[in-house]
């Protein structure tokens, strides 16, 4: 059975997440203005391509007359919608002829599969699986999961220009393919009294930056600086730009950049470059002084973190949209709760028992409450990523311990390791800038076998008299898929995945068996074993198992399971490959 192949950028973010699957019914999150209406009762599947399509039978229109067709996105939960503009580019029509096409195709040969109930796991060809939460396992036994910390490599971008005080950024660098360069924008305090915006960095590699001179904001009567500004008339908190992100994908290569101006409520804007900005006509977005931004290219969706009232303090509303002119609020607050006042008070006790660690001048345990300072939320395979920025304060005073979280549907968040902190704070000793302050990365930023963080560190909540260059842009990596692993030790332990349909003829592990092995057997539905790897050895990032027994390639569009075998080794990920 063939389906659409939607193969270039432009044409995938067509695509629209909508729902929720379970089982064969549908849960449906409505964007504002549209309207549903069924075309059919019965379920199909059409697999290939980019796009593996589960029709339920769902057809919506919307305000502006556009055309949304339901397809799975291949994990068995989130689904998208194809949007066919009535207007567009020739490549809009024949995508939505396309797609008119496929439908009918979906419905031919179901057979005896048409009473089956949809399979809920699927591994789509070359998604990773991580283990952070329970999603598509069935059992583990003999394994203990493992929170990891990235390694931080220091200040990679510093206030070293004269007027400059203290940088932060609310956004993760970008890669510009225009101009093979990483871009990055940041919030600057300076040394002038009541002078404050957005400057901007390049790097051609990510470690090395470049300030260069845009001429755009007069400091001290002068335009040799690295100040951006959507208009050079405004000044702080109005001339912020806090978060940008990459869109390759509009057809409108004059809106390409996407970011928010303003401290206080959030003011679509876009740019060819991420340097002249133009302002969209369209409403503010609520929001206090902290927020993220991130653009999820899977489904086309942007999804911006706004902070508001939780029941413990700060808290961030979670937002969404599919044009970056029309927003819908989630109705999700992401904020502490009970647990995390009781751990704060440990926290902040383990804080002041350490005299390597910068102790914030009137902090108490006995007072001690939690909140969540900011969150960056990313696409990271098949889930979503939330690094909140948990505030330990006694008033105004504290400091900030960054977490983990993550979620397949922006709306249930799992928090991860149990509360561990994920990035901590630096001793004083070591010069770094990360001391009390540290402010969440958007998301990583993939370079080979590992990921790139970039968060904002700074000395002092409240810089002592005299302080200078007290906050800068700090980088830390971590092992590409190594949030948490799957320890094994002298005793073999066992991973069993749900069933699922086999579309790949190549599997691969990221797996630390240095010190041991790992193996894999495929089974069908029964347990019966199908084929055996051989023992793979070694630190793999991306090892290929060679079968010893039976062939992964002659099992493809069977119903499977996958059991993994391991000891002495810590387990990240695993995949599915082609030819």
């Amino acid at each position: 059975m063939q389906a659409i192949r939607i193969d270039s950028m432009s044409e995938r973010r067509q695509q629209r997440c909508c729902g929720m699957i379970r089982g064969t019914s549908i849960e449906s999150r409505h964007a504002p203005g549209t309207h549903t209406r069924k075309l059919s009762r019965k379920p199909a599947s059409c697999e290939g391509g980019t796009l593996n399509a589960s029709f339920e039978g769902f057809m919506r229109t919307n305000r502006s007359g556009g055309l949304f067709i339901l397809a799975d996105r291949g994990n068995g939960k989130h689904l998208n919608f194809c949007r066919l503009t009535e207007q567009g580019t020739k490549r809009n029509v024949v995508m939505k002829i396309q797609l008119l096409l496929l439908i009918p195709l979906c419905f031919i040969g179901l057979g005896a599969h048409a009473g089956e109930e949809m399979n809920a796991f699927h591994v789509p060809l070359g998604q990773r699986q991580l283990f952070l939460d329970e999603y598509g396992i069935a059992r583990i036994e003999n394994l203990k999961r493992t929170l990891h910390q990235p390694e931080k490599k220091g200040a990679v971008i510093e206030p070293d220009q004269s007027w400059e005080y203290s940088l932060q950024t609310r956004c993760a660098p970008v890669w510009d393919p225009n101009v093979e360069r990483f871009k990055l924008w940041m919030i600057t305090s300076t040394t002038i009294p009541g002078v404050a915006g957005t400057t901007y960095a390049e790097s051609a590699d990510g470690i090395h930056w470049t300030k260069p001179v845009l001429r755009q904001k007069a400091i001290q009567g002068s335009l040799e600086n690295n100040i951006v500004t959507v208009d050079p008339k405004r000044e702080w908190p109005a001339n912020a730009i806090e978060n940008v992100v990459f869109d390759p994908d509009d057809l409108d290569p004059s809106r390409r950049f996407k970011g928010f101006a303003h401290v206080y409520t959030r003011e679509p804007m876009v740019s060819p470059d991420g340097i002249h900005w133009k302002l969209l006509d369209v409403p503010a977005l609520p929001s206090a002084d902290e927020s993220n931004l991130t653009y999820d290219r899977l489904t086309g969706i942007f999804i911006a973190t706004l902070k508001t009232n939780g029941p413990y303090g700060r808290a961030h509303a979670i937002w969404t949209s599919t044009d970056f002119e029309h927003w819908t609020d989630t109705g999700v607050v992401f904020h502490a709760d009970e647990e995390d006042q009781i751990l704060g008070r440990v926290h902040m006790e383990g804080r002041l028992a350490d005299p390597a660690l910068h102790h914030p001048p009137d902090i108490d345990p006995e007072d001690c409450t939690v909140d969540v300072y900011n969150i960056g939320v990313s696409r990271y395979e098949g889930l979503y990523l939330g690094f909140p920025a948990m505030f330990h304060h006694t008033g105004t005073m504290g400091f900030h311990l960054v977490q983990l979280a993550c979620s397949r549907d922006l709306k249930t968040w799992d928090r991860l390791g149990n509360r561990e902190t994920f990035i901590g704070p630096s001793t004083v000793a070591s010069g770094a800038y990360d001391l009390t302050q540290i402010l969440p990365p958007t998301g990583p930023v993939i370079r080979g076998d590992e990921l790139w963080f970039y968060y904002t560190g700074i000395k002092y909540r409240k810089p002592p008299e005299g302080a200078k260059k007290v906050g800068a842009i700090c980088r830390a990596v971590l092992r590409r898929d190594g949030f948490i692993s799957l320890d094994g030790g002298d005793q073999a332990g066992m991973l069993l995945t749900q069933p699922f349909t086999l579309a790949g003829k190549k599997l691969f592990v990221n797996v630390d068996a240095e010190e041991g092995e790992l193996r894999a057997e495929v089974l069908d539905k029964d347990g019966t074993v199908l084929a055996m790897s051989a023992l793979l050895k070694g630190d793999q990032l991306r090892g290929a198992l060679r079968w010893a027994q039976g062939d992964l390639a002659e099992l493809t569009g069977t119903l499977i399971r996958l059991r993994f075998t391991l000891r002495n080794a810590a387990f990240y990920a695993y995949w599915l490959g082609g030819e």
